[in-house]
């Protein structure tokens, strides 16, 4: 299997005082279904970027959860920790995948302006995926309706909302459907993660 780093959520307890990282246990059954062994990062940059290192990660996956900061979020320290992996990731050219929010913070990366969006809080949608119909799920309130370089639009929801984007030049790509919340795992997305990430 290859390692690749895994975002996670900060989960604000008051109760206790404490900010958690956290991730769905999807998410790992995710992953493994497409040979990939998570590395989990704390939301501590630092640390995140020394934990790349030491494991020789193949790549990068930047999970759903939290909105961004410029969007009234509440984990600012998520935002630095994903933009300085992104930085580190492109300093090698290793894969980067957003999911969800994770596409966000990519388009947010290259200046594209989101906007609160309504009705893409579905379980099931109908979105075209390269020109073809393919229903996904979806579970977000911001959005982008356009694109610029170096981003190139390659799904889109029938109101206009940009769904996956990826980068003209870089192993960069985002989508806005949530591949570890569907059961079962849908093949299209497993191939989609063994391709980015080369799994043979």
């Amino acid at each position: 299997m290859k390692a690749v780093a895994v975002t996670q959520r900060v989960s604000v307890v008051p109760v206790y005082g404490e900010r958690r990282d956290c991730l769905d246990q999807a998410w790992t059954k995710f992953l493994a279904a497409c040979g990939l062994l998570p590395v989990l990062l704390p939301n501590v940059t630092e640390v995140a970027l020394a934990l790349c290192d030491m494991a020789a990660v193949s790549g990068l996956v930047l999970t759903g959860g939290n909105d961004l900061g410029t969007l009234g979020g509440d984990a600012p320290e998520r935002d630095t920790v994903e933009n300085a992996l992104l930085d580190w990731a492109e300093r090698r050219r290793l894969p980067a995948l957003g999911v969800c929010r994770g596409m966000q913070v990519i388009q947010q990366r290259f200046s594209i302006p989101l906007c609160r969006v309504e009705g893409h809080v579905v379980e099931h949608q109908v979105i075209r995926i390269e020109g073809r119909p393919t229903e996904v799920n979806s579970y977000h309130h911001f959005a982008a309706f356009d694109s610029r370089p170096p981003l190139d639009v390659w799904a889109v929801a029938a109101d206009g909302v940009v769904k996956a984007v990826r980068h003209s030049t870089q192993p960069m790509a985002g989508i806005m459907w949530h591949p570890e919340r569907t059961t079962p795992f849908s093949p299209a997305d497993v191939a989609l993660f063994r391709r980015t990430f080369a799994v043979v």
